[in-house]
């Protein structure tokens, strides 16, 4: 039988918007400072080593306006139709203006939607292909498309109606929504995250071409020093001498189970003939669901992990990657991989059930909990990329730390799964010493305790990120 990446290089329509790939730049010539996480000192730039693991397409995309060119962008935002964003759509521009689904130059055309849809890849003028899982679309309503009318442009503008992007040569086609929904999860059942927030009530048109992004995302949350685009995490990476990059992809605090399994894989590669294998902590930064430790609370517990000496702040970058998530399991997990190999990685550690949850109707895990593993070892567009599954972690009751679990005295193991570990922080009960670090911890009790009572003394629910 042929392989899909041989089914890819006979298909006859590449995708519109990657045709301009070789005018992408690697490295920018712009000059700009680098804040590096937890008060590091800022440094000049550096040019990327070509040691580095390619981005996807061979060149990195970066979509942003040149700083000369910014007031006159502004200006000719005003004049064109516009589009007003969600705070998803912001942070999918966000991803897509820093180059984090290279060799994407802007929201998908009907062609690259298709193919994300039904193969999970894009195959590009060459032939070759890349991964690409989930759809990065922006959705318009009746009314605006009948105000976009014949333009061949339009302007994406922010909640704070401030001119974010300039959306060239579009394409506007139909929004199939139960089939991306059934498509990207598996089910259309009820009750899926982000499908509720960002499908089912969104416009039936979807529209795609190339992005000018006018200025650099900023939040101004206080985070922004840690949202490294890939240019910036290859520099870093470069700066500290990196022969590997290794990423963790995380959504929720740090226990000392997690840093095991980054700890012994640094390990793993330093005996494979390493030399400075660089860990690339990377909590993902965009939409979650209101269950979810929100991002700034998450990132205080981060940093106290690295402060407690758990993790090593000089083998260790701790960057947020500004991706919304889909909990979407074996289809998003493959997202968080490629996108990890645009920001330098070649590396990519893969736990049970990545970017899983629960069934939203039924009292069961919506996919099978070796499924990403075993997927992100098969994806077409992810050969490039070393898979690392990892070993379960698990309480050692007999040695009072975080350990590989040992299924010859399964009766020692302690398994605190993300919802016990919630409800230990909320009822300010302490876990097992050794399970995580006191100030880590202290910091998840102390998000817990902000939340505000309700009148029935239960407490309120958050808000998703």
């Amino acid at each position: 039988m042929a392989s899909m990446a041989a089914l890819f290089t006979k298909t006859p329509y590449p995708p519109q918007s990657l045709n301009k790939i070789a005018n992408t730049h690697f490295a920018p010539t712009r000059k700009a400072s680098l804040s590096l996480p937890f008060g590091r000192k800022t440094h000049r730039r550096l040019r990327v080593s070509s040691a580095l693991i390619e981005p996807d397409g061979g060149k990195l995309v970066e979509l942003l306006v040149e700083e000369p060119l910014r007031d006159l962008k502004k200006s000719e935002a005003l004049s064109l139709p516009r589009i007003m964003l969600s705070k998803i759509d912001l942070q999918w521009v966000h991803v897509l203006s820093e180059g984090w689904a290279s060799p994407l130059r802007g929201f998908m055309r009907e062609s690259e939607f298709l193919q994300t849809l039904h193969f999970n890849a894009l195959r590009l003028e060459d032939g070759s292909v890349v991964n690409m899982s989930v759809p990065i679309v922006l959705a318009i309503d009746d009314s605006q498309k009948h105000r976009i009318g014949e333009s061949t442009q339009v302007a994406l503008f922010d909640s704070e109606n401030n001119p974010v992007a300039i959306l060239k040569d579009i394409e506007i086609y139909k929004h199939p929504k139960e089939e991306r929904i059934a498509r990207t999860w598996g089910t259309n059942a009820p009750g899926l995250p982000y499908a509720d927030e960002a499908i089912t009530n969104a416009g039936n048109w979807l529209i795609g071409g190339e992005l000018e992004v006018i200025a650099p995302i900023k939040y101004h949350d206080g985070l922004d020093r840690f949202r490294l685009s890939p240019i910036e995490l290859r520099e870093e990476f470069t700066r500290r001498n990196a022969d590997a990059v290794f990423a963790f992809q995380l959504r929720n605090p740090v226990h000392n189970g997690h840093a095991l399994l980054m700890t012994d894989t640094r390990r793993r590669l330093l005996e494979m003939g390493y030399k400075n294998p660089i860990l690339l902590l990377h909590p993902l930064g965009g939409y979650t669901k209101a269950d979810d430790v929100p991002l700034s609370w998450r990132m205080k517990q981060h940093e106290k992990v690295l402060e407690d000496g758990v993790l090593d702040p000089e083998t260790t970058v701790v960057s947020i990657f500004p991706s919304p998530m889909h909990y979407a399991g074996p289809t998003e997990v493959q997202w968080h991989a490629k996108a990890r190999i645009n920001a330098g990685a070649n590396f990519y550690i893969v736990g049970r059930d990545p970017a899983g949850m629960g069934h939203p109707v039924e009292k069961r895990d919506l996919y099978d909990a070796d499924h990403g593993k075993k997927v992100l070892s098969m994806a077409p567009g992810l050969e490039r990329l070393n898979i690392l599954p990892f070993k379960v972690a698990a309480y050692d009751r007999t040695q009072g730390k975080m350990a590989f679990f040992d299924p010859s005295r399964p009766q020692d193991f302690l398994f605190i799964s993300g919802t016990k570990m919630r409800m230990l922080a909320k009822n300010k009960e302490n876990p097992p010493d050794g399970f995580m670090c006191p100030g880590g911890w202290k910091v998840l009790v102390d998000y817990y305790d902000s939340l505000v009572p309700e009148s029935n003394d239960k407490v309120a629910e958050a808000v998703p990120a």
